[in-house]
Order: C-alpha cells, then structure tokens, then sequence
C-alpha cells in the first residue's frame, strides 16, 4: 500500500484518541463527572483548563524534541502519554488526581501534531503534503464523534468510557512505533525553542488565540450548559457531538479549499460560522433542532479552521515545519486555556448569555485577522 496512505491514516487515528477522547471528550463527560466530584462551575472550568494547559506545556518541547531525537519517537510519546492519562483520569478519587491527570492526557495533543507535521515533510512528496497534513488533522473528528455514543452507552459510567479510550490509545501508539520508522529527524542546529516572532506569526498567534477561547465555549462548557438549557441527559449531548465529529470531517478539504479560494476567504468565512455555531448551540432558549444544526456547523468551522492554521504555522516557517506548526496550535491551546477559566468566571458572576454571547463575538474578530501576505 502506498506509504503517504498509511501515513496519513495512522496519523488521523492517532489524532483521533489524542484529541477526540484524550482532550475534548472530557467537556462531554464534565456534567456526569462534577456531580460525582461535587465541582462548582469555576473549578470545572479550572480543571477543564487543565488539558489545554497539558496541550500548551508539551507543544512547546515537541517540537525542539521532533527536531532532535524525530518524529517517531515524540508521536509514540503522545499515544502513550495519552493511554496514561485516561487511566489516571478513570482512575482518579479526588479533584487534585484528577486535575493531573487531565493534564496529561491534555498533553497527548502537543506531543501529536507537530511530530505527526514533521513525519509528513520527511516521507510524503512536496505536492501532497498540505493535503496529508490537513486529513491527519481531521482525525479529531473521528474521536469526537465516536466519542458521543460511548457517552450514550455509558451514561453516567465516565470511568468506564475512559477506559476504553486508553485502550484505543495504546493500540494507536503501537501503530505509530510501526509506521513511522522512516521518518527522519531534522535537526534545526542551535535553533531556539520557538522562533522569533515575526509580523506573520505574531498575527497567526492572535487569530488562532481569538479562535481557541471562542470555540471552548462548546469543547469545554457545551454539556453543562445543554443539561442547564434544555434538560438534556449524557444521551442527548452524545447525539450532539457525533453530530460535530461527523461534520468536523469537512476539516480534511481544509488543503483543497486553501488552494481554490485563498486562505483570507476561509479564514474569514469559517469564523464567521464559528460564532454563530457557539451561539446556537449554548445561548439559553435555542431549540433542540437549531443546537444540532449549530453543533454541525461548529464542528465543521472548527476542523477547518485548525487546518488553516496548520497549514499557515507552516508555510510562515517552510524550513521548520514542526515549529511552525507548535506556534499555531500553542496559541489556539493558551485561548482555550484562559478562555475556559474566564467563561467559568463570568458564567458564575455575570450570567451564562453574557458570557456566550462574548465569547462568540471574539470568533468574528478573529476572522478579520489575515496573513500579513494575504
């Protein structure tokens, strides 16, 4: 079989237990798992925190560790730490265990990306590599969506969840060490941790910012506030995000739409979408029919735009395609990480359509933000 389709499906399953389960199924599993641990709205939203807060502390090395020891061994780490910190997640007996281990699995997603980014330069052909990258990046889909009917299945059985999750995590970082023993490292020589801040990566750095904090709204909040608005049960927030994950698979044509209509336009368009998702689905008052239409939109907004920046992180550093892609992702995590502790902050001492109706609107500010080429 050729070797940029094996490459490009192990890469998107690996994607898929990292970020779909190791990530962001735990915004999905947050209502059944505050009842069990008593939490108030700000501490689950410090500890949901806690995973882009694991995402944003390991993309930082991943890419210096990609660029010295390759991207096999850094992609197997992130299956691996994956698998560990579902089992702690599980595992946990008290808010502190949990917190650490959510930040552990949160870090599975920093490892991942820019390895997976630097696997693809080493053994995929110049012409199809954006391509590649952008359908090994929807694999978030696929763990979304899977992830809504174990929720359905498992009800209030979050433990139970995970550990099925770090099974398929395991099994992913076994493929992983059997795939990628071909790709090669390259070394970036006495190249610092992250690059200089150039005018293109300073903007991609606020865009991609602006983005993650509106979009945690969902991913980290979306449950909650769906059992606050309509009642609804595990079940229900499980058919809503199986819904997003099979919507997010859009975010595979990221590559293809890039090079027909440039990348301002999809930026734009998409985030334009973006908000009006965030609203649908978490204003108080939406009904059930517009919550799945949002939850469709989000997903496909958010899948595209993660591929957008994927393929700007590294197209503003060609000769450091790892790096690139660590300072696009580090900054979509550092809005998701602050945005989540300040939603739970105005949630709790403002009101929930205060805060949602806020946070959508940085989703329209981001779309404004263009390539300084653009």
């Amino acid at each position: 079989m050729n070797r940029t389709i094996i490459l490009g499906a192990t890469g998107f399953g690996l994607i898929a237990v990292c970020y779909g389960f190791a990530r962001f199924a735990f915004g999905l599993f947050l209502p059944a798992i505050a009842d069990d641990f008593a939490l108030s709205s700000t501490l689950a939203g410090i500890i949901s925190a806690g995973s882009f807060l694991g995402f944003c502390l390991a993309i930082v090395l991943a890419a210096w560790l990609t660029e010295r020891i390759g991207p096999r061994r850094v992609a197997v780490a992130a299956g691996a730490a994956g698998a560990i910190g579902m089992i702690g997640i599980a595992a946990s007996a008290a808010p502190a265990w949990l917190a650490a281990f959510v930040i552990l699995a949160g870090s599975s997603t920093g490892l991942a990306s820019p390895a997976l980014a630097a696997a693809v330069t080493s053994m995929v052909p110049a012409a199809r590599q954006d391509a590649t990258n952008t359908f090994i990046n929807a694999g978030t889909s696929a763990g979304v969506a899977l992830s809504g009917p174990v929720a359905a299945l498992t009800g209030a059985e979050w433990r139970l969840a995970y550990a099925g999750f770090a099974g398929a995590a395991i099994l992913m970082a076994w493929a992983t060490l059997k795939v990628l023993a071909g790709a090669a490292a390259q070394p970036a020589g006495r190249a610092p941790l992250l690059p200089p801040l150039t005018p293109d990566l300073k903007r991609l750095a606020a865009a991609a910012g602006l983005s993650g904090a509106a979009s945690t709204v969902v991913w980290s909040f979306g449950a909650d506030l769906l059992a606050a608005n309509l009642d609804w049960s595990g079940r229900q927030v499980g058919m809503l995000w199986t819904v997003m994950g099979c919507a997010g698979v859009v975010g595979a044509m990221a590559g293809s739409l890039i090079a027909r209509f440039g990348m301002r336009a999809v930026h734009l368009v998409f985030h334009i979408a973006l908000g009006l998702a965030v609203a649908a689905v978490a204003l108080d008052g939406a009904p059930p029919w517009l919550v799945f239409t949002g939850g469709g939109v989000f997903g496909a907004a958010y899948l595209m735009l993660t591929g957008v920046y994927l393929v700007w992180g590294i197209s503003a550093l060609p000769e450091r395609p790892a790096t690139g892609v660590t300072v696009a992702f580090l900054a979509l995590a550092v809005g998701q990480t602050l945005g989540a502790m300040a939603f739970g902050f105005v949630m709790q001492r403002v009101s929930a359509d205060v805060a949602v109706a806020s946070f959508a609107a940085l989703a329209l500010v981001a779309g404004w933000m263009r390539r300084r080429a653009d």
